[in-house]
């Protein structure tokens, strides 16, 4: 593996995950694995009364650097985020490692880190983990509280 891909920033991310546990009252959780590598990420959302902003998160990364490096940037910068901003970041960040695309911007822009992981394919889906994760507990979230509407 390249020394880019593993720098000091992503080591730094992957070593300083905030926000790491489960979260009692949360509205949805998902587990994500990869089945490449192994890697395991758990995440626990809470949102706003309306559903559109992140009010909490929890996370249990068990991933390589880049995973937990990913799972770091989340749960950094997630609470108080639109679900929008989550769901685009997301978005940007799978155009980044498969497409070529720009790093996400705004709160997440320290996802620009990983772009080394484009050029290593079997990566891209422990670095994508925790984003994913998060998106489909959103969505969860959001159809339990519409069908309890």
């Amino acid at each position: 593996m390249s020394a880019e891909l593993y720098h000091n920033r992503v080591l730094e991310l992957a070593a300083n995950i905030p926000h790491v546990g489960t979260l009692a009252d949360a509205d949805a959780s998902v587990e994500k694995v990869s089945r490449v590598c192994g890697s395991v990420v758990r995440v626990d959302i809470r949102l706003s009364e309306d559903g559109e902003t992140v009010e909490a998160i929890a996370v249990e990364p068990k991933a390589c650097a880049l995973g937990q490096a990913a799972t770091s940037v989340l749960a950094e910068n997630i609470v108080g985020a639109r679900v929008e901003d989550v769901l685009s970041a997301r978005d940007a960040l799978r155009a980044m490692l498969k497409d070529g695309g720009k790093p996400p911007a705004g709160r997440f822009a320290e996802l620009r880190h990983l772009a080394g992981v484009a050029d290593y394919p079997p990566r891209h889906t422990s670095t994508m983990l925790a984003f994913e994760a998060a998106c489909e507990a959103i969505e969860t979230a959001r159809t339990k509280r519409a069908a309890a509407a």
